[in-house]
């Protein structure tokens, strides 16, 4: 039975063979002295300098020009890219006298590291490099790289299938440009924020991710079962009521970046697994939140671009503050023509229906506001802008607003068609607090699985007192997507949701034992359906 390995894989294992066998490790452990990255060679040079700048640098090959006694190779390292130039006399040891003719020139491939010691020069073609006089091997490529090649401006070989890129992200951070600096560019809008926050005095928590109820938000949770405990646990969907509880506890300010699960669909503004980050102030409400939350943006805009307009698609959003603000009552008003103050859930659906919104009867008066605003409205909204004063019946956590019962101080943040931020002046009256949740168990008994659950201990907190409190959510991947420019989630996180790949084949199996994996670890990956396995000997 044949084995599937490609022509380039067979080879590589080959030259992994004869490097072993010519005393060369392909993986060595020892530490290896590097002292420089190729952009900072770069920035650094001086055509004048008297002495020859000794380095020591590595990277992976990312191209090869082999000539006759002198070659050129392009080596990749976390910053960027530098050209080397290896000649025959230079690598050339005693101990390894064809270094460079057999290690160089035919057993190394693009994809492998290697570390290179040599002084820094201006080619006569006036390219920056470094001229080697030690090669070292650091690690062989057993697969080769999917390498992008131009001519006349077209692009040749890309590895630009979304699926491919996102389950083989690994490989879309080594051969395509700009990818990492989108990952880099997250880092630094956390460190904005950390930074905004920290130097008012707000202190980082973290709260527990496995919680005995799901609360802080409608959504449907993921379960799971605690052995130990013998209870039902579910993956966080919100950390809000555990971070108000830390403000009921004595702290003034707090804040999480938090991993949340939600289990629902999928698109391109949706994972199940998101982050988002959330601060909660005492003796604040939501119009403090907003203008905290515009400047915060505003800021990590700055730091990360230079500039408060970016570009995502066709659209330039600017995030100089102020942001513009409009009620949702008049957001409906404006793009639908209908005033639903006052209107009950007999009203609302009728509604609904003049304006061909699909609705069940499961949805209750929140429900329909909410898909009113989510179909007809929300995507009107490119330029950031609050959305303000939502119905009593959409906020559940939410303070009644101070001049109109029906409503909450309440407030989204819309930018580009899509909700960032949401906020509230908290409610804090834990008498009112029991009676929402009681509402929202009733819309679960009409079959809301997206209803809250009651948190009687979340109630209990309240009774001891919870100073005046506004608090924040943003949802950090759609922050970052906006940030960098991006129009896909999954363009800005690692590692996606997926659906898992297919089954592999029984090549595949024979192809696990072939390069040495033991018979009885196939035999797990077969028992948990990573492979199908007829026979282990053929």
């Amino acid at each position: 039975m044949s084995i599937e390995l490609s022509e380039q894989e067979q080879v590589r294992r080959q030259s992994l063979n004869e490097l072993r066998s010519l005393g060369i490790d392909p993986y060595p452990a020892a530490l290896y002295p590097r002292d420089a990255f190729s952009t900072d060679i770069i920035a650094e040079f001086d055509d004048n300098q008297e002495t020859k700048r000794q380095v020591c640098v590595a990277g992976r090959i990312m191209s090869r020009r082999i000539m006759g006694k002198a070659s050129f190779v392009e080596l990749q390292d976390s910053k960027g890219r530098i050209q080397i130039y290896v000649t025959r006399d230079d690598i050339n040891t005693e101990e390894q006298p064809e270094m460079y003719n057999t290690v160089f020139k035919r057993l190394l491939d693009i994809g492998d590291f290697i570390g290179i010691k040599g002084f820094v020069f201006r080619t006569k073609m006036g390219e920056i490099s470094v001229h080697a006089e030690e090669l070292t091997v650091l690690s062989k490529s057993l697969r080769p790289l999917p390498i992008v090649k131009y001519k006349d401006g077209v692009a040749y070989d890309s590895f630009d299938d979304p699926e491919q890129r996102y389950r083989q992200r690994y490989v879309d951070l080594v051969v395509n440009e700009g990818v990492k600096e989108t990952f880099i560019k997250r880092t630094q809008v956390y460190q904005s924020m950390r930074n905004f926050f920290n130097e008012r005095g707000y202190i980082e928590v973290e709260t527990p991710v496995l919680q005995p109820i799901p609360g802080g938000a409608a959504a449907r949770p993921f379960i799971t079962h605690h052995n130990a405990l013998n209870i039902p646990l579910y993956l966080r969907i919100a950390n809000e009521l555990y971070l108000k509880r830390l403000i009921v506890g004595g702290f003034e300010g707090v804040y999480e970046f938090a991993k949340n699960f939600r289990n629902e669909g999928m698109d391109r503004t949706h994972n199940p697994e998101f982050t988002v980050m959330e601060i909660y102030v005492a003796y604040k409400d939501y119009n403090w939140m907003m203008e905290f939350t515009e400047k915060m943006v505003e800021k990590a805009c700055l730091d990360v671009n230079g500039t408060t307009k970016v570009k995502v698609g066709n659209n330039e959003i600017d995030f100089k503050t102020p942001f513009k603000r409009v009620t949702m009552i008049d957001s409906i008003k404006e793009h639908t023509g209908f005033d639903i103050s006052g209107m009950d859930e007999d009203e609302l659906r009728e509604v609904c229906k003049k304006l061909d919104i699909e609705i069940d009867d499961t949805m209750g008066k929140g429900k329909l506001i909410d898909e009113i605003f989510g179909e007809k409205c929300e995507g009107n909204y490119i330029q950031p802008t609050f959305i303000t004063d939502y119905p009593i019946e959409m906020s559940p956590l939410c303070k009644r607003h101070r001049t109109n019962p029906d409503l909450t101080e309440r407030f989204e943040l819309m930018v580009n068609g899509k909700e960032l931020a949401n906020a509230y002046s908290e409610l804090n009256d834990p008498i009112d607090q029991l009676e929402r949740f009681q509402e929202q168990m009733k819309l679960s008994e009409k079959g809301d699985d997206e209803a809250m659950f009651i948190d009687l201990d979340f109630v209990r907190s309240l009774e001891y007192g919870m100073p005046p409190t506004s608090g924040m959510g943003i949802g950090m991947d759609r922050l970052v997507m906006l940030l960098t420019g991006q129009e896909a989630i999954q363009e800005v996180l690692f590692f996606p949701q997926m659906r898992p790949e297919k089954k592999a084949t029984v090549d595949t199996a024979e192809k696990y034992t072939a390069i040495g994996v033991p018979e009885e670890w196939v035999a797990v990956l077969q028992k948990v359906g990573f492979i199908t396995v007829k026979s282990l000997h053929g």
